[in-house]
């Protein structure tokens, strides 16, 4: 099986007086604002480093409801705040790294067993994988 999704963005002018848009194939995002002052001012909006952790968030968490249940456990309530650092080095902007923070309540589980299940659940949910992927480009000038 094989699925694909899309994303796209939009953007005119310079980085700091620009502006662009993203949008989802879904909808979720149609034309969302996005700019310099969103992704580093604190200014009320979205930003990359925003989706990325959404998108960690939601797949790690959904990941881990699977090898939960393929291990005979049923979580109640599981809440996963992902924080993606965006830090500037001697080589431009990067992000060296996301920390995953997981609440759960699920019956009938110990410590151990919880803790094994959710590190396997990060390792191999799709978006974990996918910031170690190869990135190919193409691009064409109009």
């Amino acid at each position: 099986m094989k699925i694909h999704r899309h994303g796209s963005a939009v953007w005119s002018g310079g980085l700091k007086d620009g502006h662009g848009a993203i949008s989802t194939q879904s909808g979720a995002l149609k034309e969302q604002p996005y700019g310099f002052a969103m992704r580093f001012e604190d200014k009320p909006g979205t930003n990359p480093e925003e989706l990325i952790a959404a998108a960690h968030a939601g797949c790690f968490t959904m990941a881990l409801s699977l090898a939960l249940g393929e291990a005979g456990f049923t979580a109640e309530k599981m809440e996963t705040k992902a924080t993606v650092a965006l830090e500037k080095g001697d080589d431009g902007f990067s992000i060296p790294a996301i920390k995953l923070v997981l609440t759960a309540t699920i019956p009938g589980i110990d410590d151990t067993k919880f803790q094994q299940i959710a590190a396997a659940a990060k390792a191999g949910c799709p978006v974990s994988k996918v910031l170690r992927a190869e990135i190919t480009l193409e691009a064409t000038l109009t």
